[in-house]
C-alpha cells in the first residue's frame, strides 16, 4: 500500500530528502545539499511512502506570488517508474494550490519529463533550447480551473464524457460525470437527485450503469493509451449490492484489476478483458461491478 503524506518527523525529512539527492542531484555529481534550498522553509511538501515508510516519490509547491504556484524537486524513484506515484504528487500539490487560492501553476522541466506534465494537462509557454544547452528547461503552465481537476489527460476524460453525453443519452439523463483518471485509475460520479428511488436511495440500475461505463471508460482510456484501435462493448456483467446508496454515488476503476491480452488487437483480431468497479456511497464501497468485455477490432 502506498500514501501521499507531508513530512514531519526527522526520518520522513531524511528519506524525503535522501530521495531527492538520489535522483535529482547524484546523476549530475551535485554535492549533497543541493538537493535543498531557500524555498524549502516556506514550502508545501508531499511524498508518496510505501508500507515501510520509504519515500517512492516526492515534490514541493511554493508561491511565485498570491496567483502562481510553482511545483519544483519532483522525483521517483527509478524502481517504482511508471506506477503512477508522480501523478498523485501532482494532484496532491495541485489540490494544495487550489486551497491557498492560486490562479495557475508553472513548471520547469527537461526534454525528459516534459511527455509527462503535458499529460498532467501542463503547456509549454517558454520552450529552451536543447540542441545547444541540453541541460536546459522549458516553462510549462496550468491554469487551474474547475475542468481540469482531472490530473491526466484531461482533454481524453473531456472528449469521452462527450461521446457519452452525445452516444449514451441516459449517462447525461443520469447525471455522469467523469472526475479523476490518473492513469492507474479511474473515477466517475452522478447525481443521486437523478437516480432516487421511493425509498430515497439510488436506483439498482442506476448503480449499475455507473459501475459499468466506469469500466467502459477506463478500458477506452487504456486503449488510447497504448495506441491500439477497437469499439468497447459490454458481453457480460454481474454487480452484488450490499447497502444502499443514500449520498451522491461515485465508482471507481483500477488498471489492476484488468484482466486480458490487447495484443490480438494489433493483428486485427478481437480482444477480451475483464474489467472490476467499486460503487461508493460517501467512503463506503456498497457495491462490486464485475465486467467481461470486447474489444472489437477496425474491420
Amino acid at each position: 500500500m502506498y500514501q501521499v503524506i507531508a513530512p514531519q518527523t526527522e526520518q520522513q525529512w531524511r528519506t524525503y530528502y535522501d530521495l531527492r539527492y538520489r535522483v535529482l542531484r547524484e546523476p549530475f555529481q551535485r554535492p549533497r545539499g543541493s538537493e535543498q534550498d531557500e524555498y524549502d522553509q516556506v514550502g508545501l511538501h508531499r511524498m508518496v511512502v510505501n508500507d515501510a515508510g520509504s519515500a517512492v516519490a516526492v515534490g514541493r509547491l511554493h508561491f511565485n506570488s498570491p496567483d502562481e504556484g510553482q511545483i519544483r524537486f519532483m522525483a521517483s524513484a527509478p524502481e517504482h517508474r511508471g506506477e503512477g506515484h508522480g501523478v498523485a504528487i501532482v494532484y496532491a500539490l495541485e489540490q494544495l494550490a487550489r486551497q491557498e487560492g492560486a490562479s495557475h501553476i508553472v513548471i520547469n522541466s527537461r526534454d525528459n519529463t516534459l511527455g509527462f506534465y503535458q499529460k498532467c494537462g501542463y503547456e509549454v509557454v517558454e520552450e529552451a533550447d536543447t540542441v545547444t544547452h541540453p541541460g536546459a528547461e522549458h516553462q510549462l503552465r496550468k491554469t487551474l480551473t474547475e475542468y481540469n481537476r482531472i490530473i491526466y489527460r484531461p482533454t481524453w476524460c473531456q472528449e469521452l464524457q462527450a461521446t457519452w453525453h452525445e452516444e449514451i443519452p441516459i449517462s447525461e439523463t443520469m447525471g455522469i460525470r467523469i472526475t479523476q483518471y490518473t492513469g492507474r485509475s479511474f473515477e466517475t460520479c452522478a447525481q443521486l437527485s437523478r437516480n432516487i428511488n421511493v425509498h430515497g436511495t439510488m436506483f439498482a440500475g442506476s448503480i449499475y450503469s455507473l459501475a459499468t461505463l466506469t469500466c467502459w471508460g477506463l478500458l477506452h482510456l487504456q486503449l488510447r493509451e497504448r495506441e491500439l484501435p477497437g469499439a468497447v462493448v459490454l458481453a457480460d456483467g454481474n454487480i452484488h449490492y450490499h447497502k444502499p446508496i443514500s449520498r451522491e454515488p461515485r465508482a471507481v476503476a483500477k488498471v489492476v484489476d484488468m484482466n486480458g491480452d490487447l495484443s490480438s488487437l494489433q493483428n486485427g483480431q478481437n480482444a477480451r478483458v475483464n474489467l472490476k468497479s467499486q460503487v461508493f456511497d460517501g467512503d463506503k464501497p456498497v457495491a462490486e461491478f464485475t465486467g467481461q468485455f470486447v474489444v472489437l477490432a477496425p474491420k
